[in-house]
């Protein structure tokens, strides 16, 4: 691990206008992710800015009947929330079906949001990877990509998002609250939040430098039957190959969001609409455009078995 320095911010504002006003310097909260990757010297930050001093650990309800989740919200308080279990069980389970219990008591929900792929190529220093040094070249295109993309994928990098939380987010369509570094607050739509890769896929979200997340918020509950199901090579601590998060009403209605196929949660709208006419018609348009590799392929048909099989759940 290479050296740096830290401070603990007094405000939010303080803390985007420091991580602003230094170069190198990142946020860190429950360190989950980011110590892993410091300690692999994947990321070097020159300067820590340490937010767990802000009060932004509450969950309250808002005006409109939903939640506001603040950013320093562990992933263990969030699913074990009375409301969040009652109103938003997709959620709940999509967080829980998540790494482990150790790191959930100390993962944050910014930080959840903000994990970094898993993608081998990624963790390894000795190969080509665009989102680690922009401009070196994939090595994941003509290597092993079993784990990888299949969709929203680009000639640069075929990685993945690897978290559970997001995709329940996006199929809630919650929204990022975030300061700048000016103290200016902003709202993003999670639909908004994460960058597909194209030319530029270091670019993950589309926070600004010194953006600071602040909370999550929910919308008022859907109402519905939730379903959150994850396929992996083993039972626990294990990245999706494909997960499916979903929400179907008693007339067959409802929504779909997809894990472990594409750089950021899978949601298309389009798709939502077939979810009465079952998991072929759901799969059409929601995997239109898929360019799988030939260690991967078999996500595609993965993903419509899934889809029936969240969809036979909900009619039981």
């Amino acid at each position: 691990m290479k050296p740096f320095t830290y401070e603990r911010a007094a405000s939010p504002a303080a803390a985007a206008a420091a991580v602003a006003r230094t170069p190198g310097a990142k946020f860190i909260a429950g360190g989950t992710n980011l110590l892993d990757l410091m300690k692999l010297e994947i990321e070097a930050p020159s300067h820590l800015i340490d937010i767990q001093d802000l009060k932004l650990d509450r969950i309250e309800p808002t005006q409109d009947g939903g939640l506001r989740v603040g950013a320093f919200v562990s992933n263990t308080t969030l699913a074990a929330d009375a409301r969040v279990r009652r109103d938003y069980g997709v959620l709940s389970r999509a967080i829980v079906a998540g790494a482990s219990g150790q790191l959930r008591n100390k993962a944050t929900t910014a930080g959840n949001l903000l994990q970094r792929t898993r993608c081998p190529y990624f963790y390894d220093p000795n190969q080509a990877c665009n989102k680690r040094k922009p401009g070196s070249g994939c090595a994941a295109l003509g290597g092993y990509s079993r784990q990888l993309g299949v969709i929203g994928t680009s000639d640069a990098c075929i990685a993945t998002y690897p978290g559970d939380m997001a995709v329940a987010m996006r199929l809630l369509d919650a929204r990022v609250e975030t300061i700048n570094p000016t103290g200016q607050a902003r709202t993003i739509p999670i639909a908004d939040f994460y960058a597909l890769p194209g030319t530029t896929p270091h670019i993950e979200t589309t926070l600004e430098r010194g953006e600071l997340i602040t909370a999550v918020t929910l919308p008022k509950p859907l109402g519905g039957t939730h379903v959150y199901q994850k396929v992996r090579d083993r039972a626990s601590y294990a990245f999706a190959l494909v997960s499916v998060a979903a929400v179907v009403q008693k007339d067959g209605s409802g929504r779909v969001a997809i894990g472990g196929i594409a750089p950021r949660p899978w949601r298309i709208e389009a798709a939502d609409a077939q979810l009465p006419n079952g998991a072929k018609a759901v799969a059409t348009p929601l995997l239109a455009g898929a360019r799988p590799t030939k260690d991967n392929a078999f996500k595609v048909p993965l993903v419509e078995r899934t889809l029936a099989a969240v969809i036979a759940e909900t009619r039981a």
